[in-house]
């Protein structure tokens, strides 16, 4: 039985916690310990009320404070899952929903805001664009199944796309439909702790480790096209580059 493995709740004992809460330490605690592995499957909502004698909506909101943590997620038509880290190759130009699309994820976004201004002086620099030329902005939150997985900031020169409505759920699928779609980029990774904005946007402890991710994107005929700064999750991601000796 289920709970077996993780443990049973305590009704009216001593332990003092809401019974949401029980359900969400236990699992918390299974997922840590690798009594739950990553992509394991959870039994059905109605199937762990009846084990547990809890209502369904006790188990829907441990349930969804645990997404909200990226420890699990939910897969339309399959259920919920132990969520397994994400591995983003750095060899491959590709946009977040393209990667999680590739890995039977459902990407979305949570639009922070979408602007039209002037170029500043640092992205002018990063760009190679005159002072005062436009640019689109893009901030946004991104998420996988439902957890959020990483924030995004992205400035754009207003030559490639007609105006900021055009970007729906893939910024690179606009650029695709322009024709400035960048076919290499320049990135950078560092690690960061994340501040109070960061985290709450993302759901996780103030200084809570992070990783940093600076792309620049560029057009076959060498012009930079878009910059980002992406602050991935540390606990839901993993970079992987493939290394060649020289011959």
């Amino acid at each position: 039985m289920f709970s077996e493995r993780i443990g049973r709740l305590d009704a009216g004992g001593a332990e003092h916690a809401p019974l949401y809460k029980q359900l969400q330490r236990a699992l918390r605690d299974a997922i840590h310990k690798k009594i739950l592995a990553p992509d394991d499957a959870l039994p059905a909502e109605r199937d762990m009320a009846e084990e547990f004698s809890i209502s369904r909506i006790t188990v829907r909101k441990a349930l969804d404070g645990l997404v909200s943590e990226g420890l699990l997620t939910r897969r339309q038509g399959a259920g919920t899952f132990v969520a397994a880290r994400v591995e983003k190759s750095f060899s491959k130009l590709s946009s977040f929903t393209e990667d999680m699309i590739s890995r039977g994820r459902v990407p979305r976004s949570e639009w922070i805001s979408k602007s039209e201004g002037s170029v500043t002086p640092e992205e002018s620099l990063t760009l190679g664009l005159s002072p005062g030329t436009p640019v689109y902005r893009f901030n946004r939150i991104r998420y996988a199944d439902g957890a959020p997985m990483a924030v995004e900031y992205t400035t754009v020169a207003a030559f490639a796309l007609p105006s900021t409505e055009t970007v729906g759920t893939s910024l690179y699928e606009a650029l695709e439909n322009t024709g400035h779609r960048p076919v290499r980029a320049l990135q950078r990774l560092r690690a960061v702790l994340f501040n109070a904005e960061h985290a709450d946007l993302l759901g996780v402890p103030v200084k809570d480790a992070g990783l940093l991710i600076e792309r620049r994107g560029f057009l076959k005929d060498g012009r930079a096209v878009e910059v980002t700064q992406s602050y991935y999750r540390g606990d839901a991601y993993d970079f992987v580059a493939e290394l060649n000796a020289l011959s």
